[in-house]
């Protein structure tokens, strides 16, 4: 069964989500609570959520002592067309690498990468730039970050 997103979210749900982004941890009690709905109403919308795709897994924030302490960087990487496919792989084992983008432009990927030091970052993005099918890389370290949602 095919659904229209626009159509199968309601505002009800979309309050949920909204909570859950703040805490995916958050007990079915709390978010009755949170959100003036009975325990059974919570369970079922986030079942339908789970269940429709909409919701696909939940996932660890890091604290920011820990997160201030990390190095990031936006990291463009040029592709020989023939290697993509290999390319990904080897990008996806790399732990490091937080996501991946593909990308339109003169670059063909954007990777997020974390790493402890710039050391690190700086080993990290000489094995990026070593990897078959790699042409060339760029990036920019992020150095504050306004918002995220």
């Amino acid at each position: 069964m095919t659904w229209v997103f626009s159509k199968m979210i309601s505002k009800q749900d979309e309050r949920l989500i909204s909570v859950l982004r703040s805490n995916a941890r958050a007990s079915i009690s709390e978010l009755a609570r949170m959100l003036d709905m009975s325990r059974t109403t919570v369970q079922s919308r986030l079942q339908k959520l789970e269940q429709s795709g909409v919701i696909q897994g939940y996932k660890v924030d890091f604290g920011q002592d820990y997160l201030g302490n990390l190095v990031s960087a936006h990291v463009s990487i040029k592709v020989k067309q023939k290697l993509t496919a290999k390319t990904n792989n080897a990008l996806k084992q790399l732990a490091n690498i937080a996501a991946l983008y593909a990308i339109s432009g003169e670059y063909d990927m954007i990777a997020i990468v974390e790493a402890q030091s710039l050391e690190q970052l700086s080993q990290l993005l000489d094995e990026i730039g070593n990897l078959d099918g790699v042409e060339r890389t760029n990036s920019a370290v992020i150095l504050e970050t306004k918002f995220q949602r």
